[in-house]
């Protein structure tokens, strides 16, 4: 667990953050590492002020806002929207995309943070790899191999419900920021239904840096910035769902929705991330082929950021047929550097799942959790975007039927949910989003 109250853990992150987006950072990293093992809570002020204050490096190649207007002018040319779809289509594909979400979620759980190599021991021992099912929990565990802490709730045999998880809770609150505020709403708004509805103790790293951050007073966009070194972390990434869920066919719509949702706690790639995200599942609601989804998500995430450089990579890697196993052999070589939650490798599992999962349910979101990292996020993601893809009615049954239509959740008034109900009201709020399209309202 990240503590966002503990100086030398933030500012041995901020170091790492600043390095991974080209800031000149090389004669500060023993001043640092010294700090962060032994240093007084003045010299550890002190280096958070000047690594602040570090020049860009003049040979960086990418450009990389966070301001709304910078980012509209780093994109490539824009793509147009699509009519609106069927009333009955468009419900079984947000079924489809709220079930993927909680089953690839409650797949990813018991494993989250676990290398691959961790994985598929644990899968191998207990006969079960490739994944095509919920993880078995072998008993007793094998040294080494202990699942997560929520294994009673996320094993197979075991599940009665989506268990509760931040990667749900955010698409709950996301559904509830429109509910009360529209689709006008802001990154104030966005803070005010945290304090409101989301507990602090159930957010973490770049979430829980900005909601200290709004306990002291400060404001979006610095809620983002002000000693929050998780800024381009993953965080943002997962509650990007509701925005495309809303905006079936429209991605430009939902990746401003994105931006105002991710500004509140992210940077740069962090918010690139949601909005990619967001942008992704609102093209697949219109595009049954998950190559040309992804291909056109990136027209809405500025083309020289490190993570469209990284999804375009692995579109690459699809177009020269290498298998999966190399495929995530030359992720880690390139994108192992990051942390382990960070939002580019994590896309980049995501994307390589999307291809290398031939549109089979099953092979997409257990190759998703198989890579490795961030497991429930790249799981739930994925999911998400096969289930808006190709509608409820294809979801194998064995991953659909435990979950008893039934969400657990951390978000005051939402808890034991029944995931139809979030459906309908998910449904009401895109019927919103086409009423404005129709009378020339802007969708986002």
């Amino acid at each position: 667990m990240h503590d966002v109250l503990d100086l030398a853990e933030i500012l041995a992150y901020e170091l790492a953050q600043r390095r991974e987006s080209g800031f000149d950072v090389g004669d500060m990293e023993e001043p640092v590492r010294d700090a962060v093992s032994n240093g007084s809570v003045g010299e550890r002020e002190r280096l958070l002020d000047e690594l602040e204050h570090r020049p860009l490096l003049s040979d960086w190649p990418y450009e990389e806002p966070s301001d709304w207007r910078g980012i509209q002018a780093a994109l490539p040319e824009p793509t147009a929207s699509v009519p609106a779809i069927d009333e009955d289509v468009l419900r079984d594909r947000l079924m489809g995309a709220w079930l993927g979400r909680c089953a690839g979620c409650n797949l990813g759980k018991p494993v989250e943070g676990w290398s691959r190599e961790k994985i598929r021991a644990y899968l191998e021992a207990a006969g079960a790899y490739p994944i095509d099912d919920y993880l078995p929990r072998l008993d007793p565990f094998p040294d080494g191999l202990e699942l997560n802490w929520c294994w009673p709730e996320t094993t197979r045999g075991n599940i009665r419900f989506m268990a509760r998880d931040d990667d749900t809770d955010y698409t709950i609150l996301g559904l509830h920021v429109l509910e009360h505020h529209s689709f006008g709403f802001g990154p104030d708004d966005v803070a005010e239904e945290w304090q409101d509805h989301l507990p602090f103790t159930q957010t973490y790293t770049a979430e829980r840096a900005a909601y200290r951050n709004l306990i002291y007073g400060i404001r979006p966009p610095e809620t983002a910035t002000y000693r929050n070194p998780y800024r381009e972390w993953i965080g943002a990434q997962i509650r990007g769902d509701m925005w495309g869920y809303v905006s079936p066919g429209d991605p430009g719509a939902a990746s401003k929705l994105a931006f105002q949702d991710a500004s509140l706690s992210h940077t740069q790639n962090g918010i690139y991330g949601e909005m990619w995200a967001s942008a992704l599942i609102a093209c697949c609601f219109v595009v049954a082929d998950l190559r040309m989804a992804v291909e056109s998500s990136l027209g809405f995430i500025p083309e020289r950021s490190r993570l469209a450089e990284a999804v375009r990579h692995v579109l690459d890697l699809h177009d020269r047929g290498v298998t999966w196993d190399e495929a995530r052999d030359e992720i880690e070589v390139r994108y192992g550097r990051y942390s382990s939650v960070h939002t580019i490798n994590n896309s980049t599992v995501v994307t390589a799942a999307l291809l290398w999962g031939n549109g089979d349910f099953s092979r997409t979101v257990g190759l998703a959790v198989e890579g490795g990292w961030d497991t429930d996020c790249t799981g739930a993601t994925s999911g998400s975007i096969f289930g808006a893809t190709f509608g409820g009615g294809t979801l194998p049954r064995h991953w659909v039927e435990p979950l008893s239509n039934r969400i657990r959740s951390a978000i005051a008034g939402f808890d034991n949910s029944r995931i139809s109900d979030l459906v309908e009201r998910t449904l009401a709020q895109a019927r919103r989003h086409d009423d404005r399209k129709e009378q020339g309202s802007p969708a986002g």
